[in-house]
């Protein structure tokens, strides 16, 4: 193992993260008290310009009416992209009135680690002004092919930055993929045509010690492709999934909770290489296979996982 390592920036549970306009008010009770570890109210793509303005208020308003917190939710915002002129006001706000409440802001359309710094200046700026004591953490999305090229730059660009997200629609038009469902596959290309994007930004999360999520599956008639499109983030170490619609929660958080036959084995994993410690072996073998120090590492992966979502359920 390298000397350098980077420890995971900030825990959280983020195995389903719900999309929800900040023009649809209507939504945010029911968002609060639903099943997703996570809820994002979205200033910027699901928001049309001439609500940009009532869409911010709604959300100020619900930040302070609505106890996330207290109801389980980690709580962030969806932010105007940088090349627009609301961006600036989101920022300052909904930290200077409603800081207080937020847990992150997620950066859209992230292409270099300029894009974070400037956000990251703001938020520090306007948290010292107003005295805030919970430090807001920043999220990015890496959906462009520029923010792609530099994603492990943007992976290193503030202490803020918690998580990045892989934002499959804008990605697919900035790669010009020949594709209009989004985070569906194309059945003329021989596989998963995100495959290289999910593992390339994944590998620059868990370098740098951020969260990978993945992005929207469009779809929501169809359970049975989110379901296939999250197994296969899962399988490369993502966190968790967008919901873009509530009933893709429950089938976000199954996938990415691990099941009680793997968190029992992982468990049987360690008890093994503890007791083979005692008797001064590095090795074991359960149930007729070879475990080492390496799975030990792969079996604590699971049963921090699981470990989370306990005390959540406990809370």
């Amino acid at each position: 193992m390298s000397h350098t390592r980077t420890p995971e920036r900030t825990q959280r549970l983020q195995r389903s993260e719900l999309a929800v306009p900040g023009s649809n008010p209507g939504m945010f009770e029911k968002a609060a008290t639903s099943n997703a570890d996570y809820v994002f109210l979205d200033l910027e793509d699901a928001v049309a310009p001439d609500d940009k303005l009532a869409a911010r208020a709604n959300i100020i308003q619900a930040l302070k009416d609505i106890d996330w917190r207290g109801l389980g939710k980690t709580i962030s915002i969806r932010i105007n992209g940088l090349d627009t002129h609301y961006m600036y006001r989101d920022v300052v706000e909904i930290v200077e009135q409603a800081g207080e409440f937020l847990d992150t802001i997620l950066i859209p359309k992230v292409g270099v680690p300029g894009d974070v710094y400037m956000v990251d200046a703001m938020v520090s700026q306007i948290e010292t002004a107003v005295g805030l004591s919970r430090r807001i953490g920043l999220e990015a999305l890496i959906e462009t092919t520029l923010g792609m090229a530099n994603v492990e730059a943007i992976a290193t660009s503030s202490e803020r930055l918690e998580a990045m997200h892989f934002g499959v629609a804008d990605y697919a038009a900035s790669c010009r993929a020949r594709t209009t469902n989004i985070g569906g596959l194309n059945a003329d290309y021989p596989g998963d045509q995100w495959h290289n994007g999910l593992s390339r930004m994944l590998v620059a999360c868990r370098a740098y010690g951020l969260r990978p999520v993945d992005g929207p599956f469009g779809d929501f008639n169809d359970p049975e492709g989110f379901q296939l499109a999250a197994r296969r983030a899962a399988a490369l170490g993502y966190d968790g999934k967008w919901a873009i619609h509530p009933s893709q929660i429950d089938l976000a958080n199954d996938v990415f909770s691990p099941p009680a036959a793997e968190v029992d084995r992982a468990k049987r994993i360690l008890l093994a290489l503890e007791e083979a410690a005692a008797e001064g072996r590095g090795a074991a073998q359960l149930d007729g296979r070879m475990i080492d120090a390496a799975s030990a590492r792969m079996a604590e992966n699971v049963v921090a996982m699981d470990d989370a979502i306990q005390a959540k359920s406990r809370a």
